[in-house]
């Protein structure tokens, strides 16, 4: 919106040439990641107030070990707080003729909606089992990533068809192999990974946000160079003409999930749910899928990579196959707390381990 009248203005008054700054990404991208930060202070508060009176608050399962007193009743579904303030930042920063912006705000409208049902069911069941079971979550998950898998695939997608089906690896100059139609499962699977690993690293007070803003951040570094002909071509990225776009993305993402923080740091006012982890797993993702960078995530998003393979290791490989335990609690943040290790250290750990595979995922830039 912002950028629409600042042409506007330019076309009607002389002497607002200062206006041009709306057309440069590195503006809006700043200025999307204070608005939403703003945002998110300023209707933080009033959406806690309003999810306690709505009764709102999560209900935690006791698992006789975690300790849990000062977890119960506290407002969930917080994530709202995130998209809302997403949405204000996409709409004012945000070019609407771009169609890699269609792509996230899709993807986060979507997963978060599903989120917010497994949210309200769970709130009015009284318990994390009341709300969507694990098949039908796949389900809704499958048919919104199908959705973006045949678009990414059509005619009417942003990226080049010679580069549609490669398949990229980070510090490689070149695609590692050509998948060809088996890039669309591929995608599928991408996404679902993306979203639930997300998902689970949603779990203790502060914990999913820093790491998400992290990915956001390089990510939205990546689309500034990989939409920039000439930078692309310096640091040998294959040119996606619009994908800077992701840049601004990325900035409102960041200052959104910074916000959010301030009232989900330790000890939380208020928990995201799986509205916010979902939206902003299902966002991450297309945003992944969009830049080619989708095997850069294994370093970026390490940390949710080894929450969902920790989960996948404990309930898929130990209980469903082998009938016992292989990991002391999963995901794996609640196995460092069985050892007795307090929360907030584990939290800031993972912090600072996600800053530094940040980095090192920014490293892909030069060493090519």
């Amino acid at each position: 919106m912002i950028m629409w009248l600042a042409h506007l203005l330019r076309d009607l008054t002389d002497g607002l040439s200062y206006l041009r700054l709306a057309d440069y990404l590195s503006v809006r991208a700043v200025m999307a990641t204070m608005t939403t930060f703003t945002v998110s202070l300023i209707i933080g508060r009033p959406m806690i107030l309003m999810l306690h009176r709505r009764g709102m608050r999560d209900v935690v399962e006791d698992f006789g070990v975690i300790d849990i007193k000062t977890k119960r009743g506290t407002p969930t579904m917080g994530g709202l707080i995130i998209i809302a303030a997403f949405l204000t930042g996409y709409l004012l920063w945000c070019d609407f003729t771009n169609p890699f912006t269609y792509a996230g705000l899709f993807a986060c409208i979507g997963f978060g909606g599903i989120g917010f049902i497994d949210d309200l069911g769970k709130v009015r069941g009284g318990g994390g089992k009341s709300g969507l079971s694990q098949s039908g979550k796949l389900i809704l998950q499958t048919v919104l990533a199908g959705v973006l898998v045949w678009w990414v695939m059509s005619n009417r997608s942003p990226l080049p068809e010679d580069l549609r089906t490669l398949l990229f690896v980070p510090f490689k100059k070149t695609a590692l192999l050509d998948l060809g139609w088996f890039y669309a499962p591929f995608m599928v699977f991408v996404i679902l990974a993306v979203a639930n690993s997300v998902n689970f690293a949603d779990g203790m007070d502060g914990l999913a946000a820093v790491p998400a803003a992290v990915a956001f951040m390089v990510y939205a570094v990546l689309g500034y160079v990989i939409g920039n002909e000439v930078y692309s071509t310096y640091l040998h990225f294959d040119y996606i003409h619009g994908s800077g776009e992701i840049t601004v993305i990325g900035g409102a993402v960041l200052g959104a999930c910074m916000g959010f923080l301030w009232y989900n740091s330790y000890p939380a006012q208020v928990f995201m749910g799986d509205t916010g982890s979902m939206a902003l797993g299902g966002l991450l993702s297309v945003v992944i899928i969009l830049l080619k960078q989708e095997m850069l995530f294994l370093i970026v998003g390490g940390i949710f990579v080894v929450e969902g393979a920790s989960v996948v290791i404990q309930q898929q490989i130990g209980f469903a196959i082998l009938g016992r335990r292989l990991l002391l609690r999963a995901p794996i943040h609640h196995a460092f707390e069985r050892q007795g290790i307090a929360e907030t250290k584990i939290v800031i750990r993972f912090w600072m381990v996600a800053l530094i595979l940040g980095f090192v995922g920014l490293l892909s830039l030069k060493i090519r």
